[in-house]
């Protein structure tokens, strides 16, 4: 009788269930249409950085700007309200291959590795394990950043390492291709062979600028390791990985053969893949995390979360120490960018074959990450994530509005002619029926004037300035203010 009465119940509660389910079914229906179409706006609405003053506002698909771009594969993650509300992979993860990327494929996040080391840094501090304000080498073991004149009275310490004031040279990493040796940690600060980069040393008093180092993340990385006593992924993985359900992502390098593939292949910016199809990086902390947008998202709202008090990984004194600028635009790990409900914050990476970006509110819980497998990828994500602000109507970052201003054929002849980037590298600026091209092997790009010696492309949104000498003659361009490229051959 019991058993039967048991069955009874339990099959009015499976009754009941089948009929709540189904009286919420067209909700539901409604809601996952109502999402589906804001993914298809998204995918449809990408926005250049820059738009012309009087024309329409050009809108692109993703799957169109992937080919342009010869990026293979993309993987977004949208956060809103505090938790992930959609995340969804396009294309594949090799050329060539039929493997198509997901939301839980593998990228390397190349920089974007450095906020989430930091915050394992951190939590050291809160545990009483490291000072953000101490002299480094009192706790360094094996090596020890070398003193010199400069650190006389001003001495490398945590907070500056975070925040890219230590005075530390060596901007980033190349990586190392399958087949090349790779170097010990050490033996990367110290630019000892196998390492490709140089040493990293203090060039700068220490607290004195804001100047990017990779080289001070890479210090960092042995800092923790020295403390620790543990290897740099152990750690990482028990301090936020773990903690963070980051389930997805490891700091390994090379990536283990378990998790390979998972993992999305890099690739050249004319589309061809990266042989071996990806490098290594021993210095994990600045460059070596292997992730995905959702786990990144699950970064950035913790950190919204500690910043409101709610986390129960991070205290709110580190969150917004990660979140507060120390020099220029950069917290402890952390750019910040706007003010008010415009005020984000975030990173972007460029690896080899890797471009990702990830930016979030420090208000209403919202955010984006968009990682790529292509080495123009970089212009995939800016557009993209143009397309979520609009989408959502979040505050900030959209196209910048230029004018096109005519200019004379006559004026725009003497223009033309062979630049040189680097040795063996160049590049032509021709004049075809008024209109001034820059082409740069198999690739054809339109200059818009903004006056008669200031141009600008809407390709990849670079600015080109041609630089004349006492004889009025061209003798150099800049590109974007900041690359000189002389003119050869007359």
């Amino acid at each position: 009788m019991e058993r039967t009465t048991l069955r009874r119940l339990s099959s009015l509660a499976a009754v009941l269930a089948i009929l709540a389910a189904t009286a919420c079914a067209p909700r539901d229906r409604e809601a996952q249409a109502a999402s589906a179409a804001r993914i298809d706006r998204v995918e449809r609405g990408l926005l250049p950085g820059i738009v012309i003053a009087g024309r329409p506002v050009p809108q692109n698909a993703l799957a169109d700007r992937m080919a342009a771009l010869k990026v293979p594969g993309v993987s977004v993650a949208v956060i809103n309200d505090g938790a992930i509300e959609w995340a969804k992979g396009y294309g594949v993860i090799e050329v060539g291959s039929s493997a198509p990327v997901t939301p839980r494929t593998l990228f390397q996040a190349a920089s974007i590795s450095k906020p989430v080391a930091a915050l394992a840094a951190l939590r050291l501090v809160e545990r009483g394990l490291l000072s953000l304000d101490e002299n480094i080498n009192a706790r360094l073991v094996s090596w020890k950043v070398p003193e010199n004149e400069l650190t006389k009275t001003e001495k490398v310490t945590l907070r500056r390492l975070l925040s890219h004031t230590a005075g530390l040279t060596v901007h980033g990493f190349g990586g190392y291709p399958a087949d090349a040796d790779v170097p010990t940690v050490v033996q990367a600060l110290d630019g000892e062979k196998p390492a490709n980069s140089a040493a990293v040393r203090v060039d700068i008093v220490p607290g004195s600028v804001w100047r990017y180092s990779g080289g001070g993340y890479t210090v960092m990385q042995q800092l923790v390791v020295d403390v620790a006593g543990k290897p740099f992924p152990v750690l990482l993985d028990e301090l936020v990985l773990g903690p963070l359900g980051m389930a997805d992502s490891t700091y390994e390098q090379p990536l283990p053969e378990g998790q390979r593939g998972a993992a999305a292949s890099g690739h050249r910016s004319d589309g061809g893949l990266l042989p071996g199809r990806y490098h290594t990086y021993p210095e994990m902390a600045a460059a070596g995390l292997w992730t995905t947008p959702s786990d990144l998202a699950r970064f950035l709202i913790e950190i919204q979360k500690g910043l409101g008090g709610r986390s129960k990984v991070l205290t709110a004194e580190t969150a917004r120490a990660m979140t507060t600028a120390v020099k220029g635009s950069y917290g402890l790990g952390l750019s910040v960018q706007g003010n008010g409900a415009s005020a984000t914050f975030g990173h972007g990476g460029s690896n080899e074959g890797f471009k990702c970006q990830m930016t979030a509110f420090f208000e209403g819980g919202r955010g984006a990450v968009i990682m790529t497998n292509g080495d123009r990828g970089g212009w995939i994500g800016a557009e993209v994530l143009r397309s979520i602000f609009r989408e959502y109507g979040w505050p900030g970052f959209q196209p910048q509005q230029k004018t096109v201003v005519p200019v004379e054929p006559a004026l725009l002849g003497p223009l033309a002619g062979r630049y040189e980037l680097r040795p063996g590298r160049t590049l032509d600026v021709v004049l075809e029926n008024g209109t001034l091209f820059v082409v740069d092997g198999e690739e054809k790009v339109e200059l818009y004037p903004e006056s008669a010696t200031r141009f600008f492309e809407l390709v990849e949104e670079h600015t080109v300035a041609f630089v004349t000498g006492a004889d009025g003659r061209v003798t150099h361009i800049l590109i974007d203010g900041q690359l000189k490229a002389p003119r050869i051959g007359g």
